[in-house]
């Protein structure tokens, strides 16, 4: 029985150590890890994840985007931002669409929000101006400054 029960804990051990998914942000209670304040906003949000297995989260698309100019891209496992049409649904963020539209506030002034698809981000372009960027693209303008 004990090595039953032996074999059972370490088995967990082994498991959960092993857990390559990100850890859920706890919305009202997480800080940011760029500008440390209470992530709170479901349509903005952020979160990388290392192949280590350690999560980083964000009040804002922008504050990820400030944040990795300091990190190594090749350390990264996963990149996820909130659909903008689905508050608190995460989505891949280099599949994502970005619109950067004055008139749609993010909660660190930069007015970025990801959508699930080009479609949608064009359509929210439509009703609110603004440009349109691939991951590729907001990258590029994140590391120019």
């Amino acid at each position: 029985m004990k090595n039953q029960t032996f074999i059972a804990v370490l088995s967990f051990l082994i498991v959960s150590a092993c857990n390559r998914e990100p850890k859920a942000i706890a919305y009202g209670a997480e800080g940011c890890h760029f500008c440390s304040m209470t992530i709170v906003d479901t349509q903005h949000a952020a979160q990388f994840m290392t192949k280590k297995g350690r999560s980083y989260s964000f009040d804002a698309t922008e504050c990820m985007l400030n944040y990795l100019q300091d990190v190594a891209p090749e350390t990264i496992g996963l990149y996820r931002v909130n659909d903008y049409n689905n508050p608190g649904v995460f989505i891949d963020a280099k599949e994502a669409t970005y619109l950067i539209s004055k008139n749609i506030p993010s909660p660190m002034g930069g007015n970025l929000s990801a959508f699930s698809t080009k479609a949608a981000a064009e359509k929210m372009q439509e009703e609110n101006t603004g440009s349109v960027y691939s991951w590729k693209e907001l990258q590029s303008k994140f590391n120019k400054g």
